[in-house]
Parts: C-alpha cells; sequence; structure tokens
C-alpha cells in the first residue's frame, strides 16, 4: 500500500475529518500566538523584571514561569472567544476560572506528554525533529481534550415533562 493511499483512507476517518476542520486551524493559530506571548514575556521577564534574581536558574525559572502563565492565559481566552465561540453560551453554568482549571489541566498533561514523547524519540531522531513531531502529538491531545472536555458540547436542558 502506498503512503498517498494510507494518507487518503486516514483522512477519510470521522476522527480525521474532524482535527482536519476550520477549528483546529483556529486552535493552531491561538497556540502560534501564544507561542509569541511566551516568548516576549520570558524575553521582558529575563531581561527586566527579574533581572536582580541570582541566581541565573531562579531567574530562569521565575521568567519561565511567568511566561508559560501569560501565554496559557492567552490561549485560553482566545480559544474561549474565538476557537470554540459558538460553544460560549453553553457553559454559563461553570464560571471562567473553573474552565481555565479544566484548560490549564489540559495543557500540563499536553506538555507532560510532549516530554515523554520527546525523550522517547529522541533515542531514534535528532532532537529537534523528536520534539517537533512531539509537539503535534501533544497539539492534536490539547486539541481533541479542550474540544471534549474543556469547551465540550451541550445538550440543551429538555424541559420536564408535566412542565
Amino acid at each position: 500500500m502506498r503512503l498517498n493511499d494510507t494518507a487518503a483512507r486516514l483522512a477519510g476517518h470521522p476522527w480525521a475529518r474532524r482535527l482536519l476542520r476550520v477549528r483546529f486551524l483556529k486552535f493552531g493559530l491561538v497556540g502560534a500566538s501564544g507561542t509569541f506571548v511566551n516568548l516576549g514575556v520570558l524575553y521582558v521577564a529575563q531581561e527586566y523584571l527579574f533581572r536582580t534574581l541570582l541566581p541565573d536558574g531562579i531567574r530562569l525559572d521565575a521568567s519561565l514561569v511567568l511566561a508559560i502563565f501569560f501565554a496559557t492565559v492567552n490561549n485560553f481566552l482566545w480559544n474561549r472567544a474565538w476557537t470554540w465561540r459558538d460553544r460560549k453560551h453553553q457553559h454559563r453554568d461553570r464560571s471562567r476560572l473553573a474552565q481555565f482549571g479544566q484548560y490549564a489541566m489540559a495543557c500540563w498533561v499536553g506538555i507532560a506528554l510532549q516530554i515523554a514523547f520527546t525523550k522517547i524519540l529522541v533515542l531514534y531522531l535528532h532532537y529537534l525533529i523528536a520534539n517537533g513531531i512531539a509537539i503535534v502529538f501533544a497539539s492534536v491531545f490539547n486539541y481533541v481534550v479542550n474540544d471534549l472536555w474543556t469547551f465540550r458540547h451541550r445538550k440543551a436542558p429538555q424541559p420536564k415533562a408535566g412542565s
């Protein structure tokens, strides 16, 4: 079986079509914006905000925590407002903070998967290629978890019989 045939067969599966929808592309664009936020905050924190923290390792740790936090908040807000905008009205029963907690938890599991996949793949591939593949897997995981859990589609409540 040729690679093109395999790719076409995989693209025909319902789960693959779901991933290739516009929502996944929006998710990817939001993730890219989060990367810029992360790098910008990391630079500002490392070079200016935490410049006096010594030793350098503590400064970098503090800068990374702040950068990841701001990137996560950025991504949550954009995903809520744009990627899953059509589902926003369905989440009035949960606070934004609770929904952010779900989002952050999914992100942290995705980060753990990325690290684990990178460490496994680096045994066979160059570390940059290994990490690139791991990022793709973690991104797909994050998309699926957020689509099915954090921003899941909820059915409208049915009126009770006799009401």
